[in-house]
């Protein structure tokens, strides 16, 4: 049997990230927030958010420009308020689930396990 990644897994190892490293981008670049302060709002450490400014982490996957603006405007509401990143992170989740664009990164890392894959992501709302 052929190893593969469940969609809960693509979703942690690359999408969350590459979500991460935007808003690290935005929030760093256009707030000018720091690295720790933009850490806590993310949940993560200032460390991981130097990664993903200095492209050492979340580099395989690259998101659309459609999502990009959904995550520039959900900087927007964080920004506003850091109690809507959450919400927020999980509203991107999903405009990726329904859009597809979680199937073509597991397109791209479950190589040929998607033949077998009978998931409709407009189902998955």
């Amino acid at each position: 049997m052929a190893n593969y990644s469940l969609p809960q897994e693509i979703e942690v190892w690359y999408i969350i990230p590459a979500i991460r490293s935007e808003l690290s981008k935005i929030f760093t670049k256009k707030y000018k927030l720091t690295f720790e302060k933009t850490g806590k709002i993310l949940g993560i450490s200032k460390a991981a958010v130097s990664q993903y400014i200095n492209k050492k982490r979340a580099v395989k996957f690259k998101l659309p420009a459609d999502v990009k603006r959904e995550i520039e405007k959900s900087a927007d509401k964080i920004n506003e308020n850091n109690k809507n990143a959450v919400n927020e992170i999980m509203r991107l989740l999903k405009l990726i689930k329904i859009s597809g664009y979680e199937c073509a990164v597991c397109r791209k890392f479950n190589k040929g396990i998607i033949k077998q894959c009978h998931m409709n992501p407009i189902e998955r709302k």
